[in-house]
């Protein structure tokens, strides 16, 4: 039985997984963008002070993001020559998790009844989002955004931080461009 419980666990958690959300304007061609550059005065920092949305995660998201576009044939050049702008958000939310186990249940017949014991306990922790937004240069408009949320972890190394931040601008990326659905 304790198996059973564990089992269903570790399946409820899976399915808790974070996926990216994405939307995009359906009338844009994407197979014309071939350029990016970023936002002048972009900033990751802005609007937030938890310590671990700092200049060297901005680093880290920037040279990830970087990465991934030039891994889909674009070129990063300056932002006069860009076909698109690229620009980002980060937030820091924090979450209460609580947990209700029956810790036990009894019956007493002379009594007519039936009755169990529970116990609850509450943890809170901080979920971060970063979203990420692509701009049509010439138009000035949003073409494409997505974001992706998940709990962050303390006391990581800086490798760990870095390969958590590479992860995830990856998935958040997939979809850029968007296939035609």
């Amino acid at each position: 039985m304790k198996n059973l419980l564990l089992a269903g666990l570790v399946l409820l958690l899976g399915a808790c997984a974070s996926h990216p959300d994405f939307d995009y304007d359906k009338s844009v061609d994407f197979s014309q963008y071939k350029t990016f550059a970023w936002i002048p005065n972009a900033s990751l920092t802005k609007g937030t002070n938890n310590y671990q949305i700092s200049e060297l995660m901005e680093r880290r998201v920037q040279q990830a993001v970087n990465d991934e576009l030039r891994a889909k044939g674009m070129e990063l050049v300056s932002p006069q020559q860009a076909d698109v702008l690229i620009n980002y958000h980060a937030s820091v939310d924090t979450k209460v998790d609580v947990d209700t186990f029956s810790t036990g249940y009894g019956a007493r017949w002379d009594y007519w009844g039936i009755g169990y014991n529970v116990q609850t306990t509450t943890r809170e922790y901080e979920v971060g989002t970063l979203v990420i937004d692509v701009v049509d240069r010439s138009s000035n408009q949003l073409v494409w955004r997505a974001a992706k949320e998940g709990r962050l972890k303390k006391n990581q190394t800086p490798i760990e931080r870095t390969e958590v931040v590479r992860e995830s601008v990856a998935d958040i990326l997939s979809n850029f461009p968007p296939q035609a659905q």
